[in-house]
């Protein structure tokens, strides 16, 4: 096993032990995949403060999240057909989040089920729902997310329209994979892979398969999928969700300061400064060189977190730091799940939280929650309004 120092490490290994398609799944962007290369590339335009001479003893990355106590203020951004990555893959994560101390989030099109991982955890954790057309499905699924005490309901609002993905496209994405000759000969390299899902019965969406009305196999589950996302999806419909679920809410995809206000007026108890990981607008704008703006907007009206390029510690931190009051990931954690599993998991927050650590204190700082722009050098248009 090799030394694991940075995310790129857990990155490379996902990359030779996970299938082609879902390693092209989870490392595209849709159209030139312009926008989902700026959401790394920009965190590396912004520049640290260096403070020597200070106590750097003490030091605490823990803080909270919609009011739940967490390690550091990062948590498991949802992540469709994560159980493709590796067998089992939403428990595996799930687990690896409990154990650390930071919440995870269950995609509504994951490969286990609510039911799946509220059993294995015994935990609560957060759901991210896709609002569908099938309102009957929709009341159904809140129910059952009410059922397996899930803690905060993560509504994504930036896709009702499917961006186009050119590398899911060719390579004939699906869940389970069709077994053309090209995906035999990836898999064939694969084996370790493909043992471990040899031995899991879930290989298709556990919360859709044998839930939503038709849909009773990978065939049907297809036609399904592809027609449902709602694109009528309005502040009239979220109001409707928010009255359904009763719980805590979190609005997922607001890349927009307008957006942002209209968000924290509807009284959602936090917001996900995102662009879908740059795999719906491409052309649109960072997630960090947004967060200005959206903070400038209402950072002192509602809880602002931050994901799309998170790669590090330090890229936490210049989130934290910018104003964000906690931070997801999503490809940083599936990259050490397609390597390791849980382990691998467990491993990128390690990672993660040590970078964000030794940043912090050789920034001055021994609390995470004390960290602010006095911490960065930001580059000028980073602060300016586009016109």
């Amino acid at each position: 096993m090799p030394v694991i120092t940075c995310i790129d490490d857990l990155k490379q290994l996902y990359r030779r032990r996970t299938p082609r398609m879902f390693y092209d799944y989870a490392e595209s962007g849709s159209y030139t995949e312009g926008t989902f290369r700026a959401n790394s590339d920009d965190f590396q335009r912004i520049k640290l403060r260096q403070k020597v001479a200070v106590d750097m003893t003490g030091r605490t990355t823990e803080s909270t999240m919609i009011g739940e106590k967490v390690a550091m203020p990062v948590a498991l951004a949802p992540v469709g057909m994560t159980g493709m990555q590796s067998a089992d893959g939403e428990i595996k994560a799930a687990l690896a989040a409990k154990k650390f101390g930071v919440p995870y989030t269950l995609s509504t099109m994951s490969i286990c089920s609510i039911e799946d991982v509220a059993e294995a955890t015994r935990h609560p954790f957060w759901f991210q729902l896709y609002v569908m057309r099938d309102e009957e499905f929709v009341e159904n699924i809140i129910e059952r997310a009410k059922r397996a005490n899930c803690s905060a309901l993560v509504l994504t609002l930036d896709l009702q329209i499917l961006g186009q993905r050119h590398k899911d496209l060719k390579n004939g994405l699906s869940a389970p994979p069709k077994l053309t000759i090209p995906v035999m000969l990836d898999l064939a390299t694969k084996w370790r892979w493909g043992i471990e899902m040899l031995q899991t019965k879930r290989r298709s969406f556990g919360n859709i398969v044998g839930h939503a009305k038709g849909v009773g196999d990978t065939r049907s589950l297809m036609s399904w999928t592809a027609e449902q996302f709602d694109p009528k999806l309005d502040w009239d419909k979220i109001a409707r969700i928010r009255d359904l679920w009763g719980g805590k809410l979190i609005l997922k995809g607001i890349n927009d300061p307008d957006d942002a206000r209209r968000a924290a007026d509807f009284g959602a108890d936090a917001i996900v400064v995102s662009n879908h990981g740059g795999r719906q607008l491409d052309g649109a704008l960072s997630s960090i060189r947004m967060l200005p703006e959206v903070v400038s907007a209402v950072g002192d009206q509602i809880e602002i977190h931050l994901d799309s390029g998170i790669r590090s510690g330090q890229d936490v931190l210049k989130a934290l730091a910018m104003g964000a009051h906690g931070t997801m990931i999503g490809r940083s954690y599936i990259y050490g799940l397609g390597a390791m599993g849980e382990a691998g998991v467990t491993k990128a927050l390690e990672v993660i939280r040590k970078e964000l650590d030794i940043t912090m204190a050789l920034c001055g700082e021994r609390d995470v929650k004390e960290l602010g722009r006095q911490n960065l050098l930001i580059p000028k248009d980073f602060l300016d309004s586009y016109v």
